[in-house]
């Protein structure tokens, strides 16, 4: 991921605060699942932001919460700009961020070598 400037950082963390909420609260689309927010970037001119989220479940549960999280897009964005009062909300775009699933993976890997060299 980029480095962002301070103010970037600062925004990209209201917004991931309050998208996270919104997602627990109000979105109520049954195919978002059991999702968590990781990360959000926003760009030098706040035009865009890349909300990384990742969820838990099969590969069909992923794909129908990337569409879900895309369809309510625009609600979360009208929402944002009248919670946080800024002279631009910046587009959403929701990627999926599997670097939690390649480190259960690593750990199990390990684990498993471990196990075998106890025997």
């Amino acid at each position: 991921m980029k480095e962002q400037s301070q103010r970037c950082q600062r925004i990209g963390d209201q917004l991931r605060g309050e998208i996270s909420n919104m997602l627990i609260r109000e979105i109520k689309d049954p195919r978002i699942g059991f999702v968590t927010v990781l990360d959000v970037e926003v760009a030098p001119d706040l035009s865009h932001a890349s909300v990384f989220f990742t969820v838990y479940g099969s590969d069909e549960e992923r794909e129908n919460t990337s569409a879900g999280l895309e369809s309510t897009a625009g609600y979360l964005r009208r929402e944002l700009g009248r919670r946080l009062h800024l002279k631009r909300i910046p587009e959403l775009h929701f990627r999926f961020d599997d670097t939690t699933l390649k480190g259960e993976h690593l750990e199990g890997i390990f684990s498993k070598i471990h196990n075998e060299g106890e025997c």
